[in-house]
């Protein structure tokens, strides 16, 4: 949960407010230059920027519920006290951007979408709301966490349960919060005993693994508080959860006995994103679009290069620069198998890469292979497994593109270039994840020339600039 580079940042609330309310709930960054609080008026054919000009007394007040400098003086007054010191003692002390701008927002039970840089603190926001909502004594399901993937599933519940484990100051007849993580797919036999016996507060899921449940009725949503949808824009662009997601939304669960938290790095169209939320009633009317760094969708400690060579040198290429780099630890990205290469009976690109450098590779790193096809079980020892050793070299597909929190990361290698920006700011926000660290990260494509244009198109989109390589 690493902190966000602290440039601008913008929060849209929706026309459909009073100018009031707009004021009353819109919170500035502590440092705000501009004397401006702007908010959009979305139609489906075009959208009109409004702006307003805040008087210098209204924005005193603005700014001054929102310079916490700890996290505790920003949560103090929601979330219990016992959570708030596990939160210390795992090393959460200083709001990053963008949980001092969502938790404000969290806090007043506004529907919310939070748009931030990768590993900038949005998992520990929403969190945050949901430790301050649910009651721990009561036997029903209360918080929702939906996740794309496994691995971003295992990540925010190990998160959830730190945050959730019993103090020692609690009394006996007290009992911890408890968290159920809904991620194997399958019969879910355990899991569904758990919940006829004593339903947990907090469940954390995959869609598909959700929705198994609540089709045979085995998981209610009676008592839903928070409904929050993790990495919404892949969620909305698959085929696959669309049509269960929009369900979830509307269906199985009603914005008005719920609060809706949607979160994402990347939201394409965001402010048409918005409108739909509110037409198609996935949020309330009034739902806050928290915009951290628009600027800068990703940290300014990454140093991006490429280098330009043929497909036959792609592994020689590979190799050099993991010589001259000599990376603390590292993630190689290479793009999916085709199917055509599937019925022809190749090996995986993953697999040749690793035989490949299992070798060539001379350095000190665990070389680590993760991939869709792999075990699940096997793809959590693996990850736990790259947490604990000193340093790595995680061969993936886009599977890790998205939740697989390694701090430890400095260097990522595109083998294959990816096929749209959104990925690539993805696969490059798995580095750069220390909290508060000002250390220098690299993201390096091995591109061929033909591969230069769509490189170019990334950093137009993304806004960061390229460096070229030559060996």
């Amino acid at each position: 949960m690493s902190m966000a580079s602290s440039s601008a940042t913008h929060t849209h609330l929706l026309p459909w407010t009073s100018s009031m309310k707009l004021l009353s709930h819109s919170f500035a960054r502590p440092n705000c230059t501009s004397s401006l609080l702007s908010y959009r008026r979305n139609r489906m054919s075009n959208c009109h920027s409004l702006s307003a000009s805040v008087s210098s007394t209204a924005q005193s007040d603005v700014e001054t519920s929102n310079t916490c400098s700890t996290l505790r003086e920003l949560c103090e007054g929601h979330v219990p006290d016992h959570v708030l010191r596990r939160a210390e003692e795992v090393g959460y002390m200083v709001p990053t951007p963008v949980q001092s701008e969502a938790l404000p927002v969290l806090f007043s039970g506004r529907d919310c979408v939070i748009h931030a840089q990768t590993g900038s603190g949005k998992t520990l926001a929403y969190l945050l709301l949901i430790f301050s909502v649910v009651n721990a004594q009561r036997s029903s399901v209360q918080a929702v966490i939906v996740v794309p993937t496994r691995e971003l599933g295992m990540q925010v519940t190990k998160v959830a349960r730190t945050l959730a484990a019993k103090a020692l100051q609690l009394e006996n007849e007290q009992k911890p919060c408890t968290v159920m993580a809904l991620l194997d797919g399958g019969t879910l036999r355990r899991h569904k005993s758990w919940l006829k016996v004593e339903p947990p507060a907090i469940v954390i899921a995959t869609l598909r693994s959700l929705c198994q449940m609540l089709d045979k009725h085995t998981l209610k949503l009676d008592a839903l508080r928070v409904l929050v949808i993790d990495e919404v824009d892949f969620m909305f662009n698959s085929s696959k959860e669309v049509s269960s997601l929009k369900k979830l939304l509307t269906i199985y669960s009603s914005i008005n006995s719920r609060q809706t938290v949607f979160a994402s790095a990347s939201i394409p169209q965001h402010r048409r994103f918005v409108y739909d939320c509110i037409q198609q009633k996935w949020t309330k009317a009034d739902v806050v679009h928290v915009h951290v760094n628009p600027i800068e969708p990703m940290p300014s400690c990454l140093h991006h290069r490429y280098v330009i060579c043929g497909n036959r040198e792609k592994y020689t290429t590979l190799l050099h620069l993991l010589q001259s780099d000599a990376p603390q630890s590292a993630i190689i990205f290479l793009g999916e198998q085709s199917e055509k290469s599937k019925k022809a009976g190749n090996a995986p690109p993953t697999t040749l890469l690793i035989e490949f450098l299992k070798s060539s590779y001379g350095g000190c790193l665990e070389l680590v292979l993760l991939e869709e096809d792999i075990n699940f079980n096997q793809r959590a020892t693996s990850i736990t497994d790259l947490k604990q050793s000193g340093g790595y070299l995680l061969v993936a597909t886009d599977i890790a593109g998205r939740g697989v929190d390694l701090p430890e990361t400095t260097h990522i290698y595109n083998f294959d270039i990816p096929k749209d920006a959104i990925n690539y700011l993805h696969r490059a926000g798995r580095t750069g994840r220390k909290p508060f660290s000002d250390s220098k990260c690299y993201v390096t494509s091995i591109i061929s020339a033909e591969e230069r244009f769509v490189l170019q198109r990334f950093e137009n989109e993304l806004h960061f600039q390229c460096e070229e390589l030559f060996f």
